[in-house]
């Protein structure tokens, strides 16, 4: 299970495969995290993106499994005891006290991120552009993604 979205597993590759292992380049996780965007499930697609940056097909498809596999074990093990679980109040409270904890690092990530893809005047327009029409206008986020990525592409052949 997890608390927050996949999202909150964006603080743990940061963590672990950026900064602890250098497996990866921050750029290499914004590209991953992008590529994820076009596809349902997108953090889990992220995973499967990273399996193949560091291990080929095969890595691909090992990030799959882990990724997929602990959560379908948990939610099976796990359904049918949530109802009483939730019941409990000190439970609930240490539940709601996770969600809290998992807000708190997708914020971290999602600054920590921003600081590494958003680093020029083009970049701070395409990231302006896009909070407005997600927050006022309510553009759908894949056509948002493409529209930014093409309007990236053509400002950069433009330079």
């Amino acid at each position: 299970m997890i608390f927050g979205s996949g999202y909150v597993l964006l603080a743990f590759l940061q963590s672990e495969f950026v900064e602890r292992l250098h497996w990866l380049t921050e750029k290499q996780l914004i590209d991953a995290v992008a590529v994820g965007q076009f596809t349902p499930g997108p953090v889990f697609t992220t995973a499967t993106f990273i399996g193949y940056i560091l291990g080929g097909w095969l890595g691909a498809i090992v990030a799959t499994v882990g990724i997929f596999l602990p959560g379908f074990l948990l939610v099976a093990a796990s359904g049918p005891l949530l109802p009483r679980i939730r019941r409990s109040p000190a439970i609930s409270a240490a539940l709601d006290g996770v969600v809290a904890g998992s807000l708190a690092l997708m914020a971290v990530v999602t600054w920590q991120l921003g600081k590494a893809a958003i680093m020029d005047r083009m970049t701070i327009a395409i990231f302006v552009v896009s909070v407005v029409a997600l927050l006022r206008f309510r553009v759908n986020s894949v056509w948002l993604i493409g529209a930014a990525a093409v309007g990236g592409w053509v400002l950069q052949a433009v330079r």
